[in-house]
């Protein structure tokens, strides 16, 4: 599994372990990435993805996959998920002709 998110791009962190002498020692501060399966409802099924708590929260606060993924502009997502982007996109196109 990757460490780093498709959907934030949120990647791990590194830096330094300081002891009280002051020793520094390499370290890497990793993300809470989580196994989920984000339902589209544009597209009618899940979406099985590798994210983290805190964009987990974010795509709930934005009223799901499908809200998230149409308000982030087109060249800040993975190459995966410009292609379920502009599925949504001609779901939702297609459901409001025929209606």
């Amino acid at each position: 599994m990757s460490r780093k998110c498709l959907l934030g791009g949120k990647a791990p962190q590194t830096g330094y372990n300081v002891s009280h002498s002051h020793r520094r020692t390499k370290r890497q501060w990793l993300t809470n990435m989580q196994n989920k399966a984000l339902y589209s409802v544009a597209l009618g099924r899940p979406i099985y993805t590798a994210i983290p708590a805190c964009e987990l929260r974010t795509v709930d606060r934005m009223g799901g996959l499908d809200n998230y993924l149409l308000s982030q502009p087109e060249h800040e997502l993975a190459a995966p998920l410009r292609r379920l982007q502009k599925l949504i996109r001609q779901r939702q196109v297609a459901q409001a002709v025929a209606s």
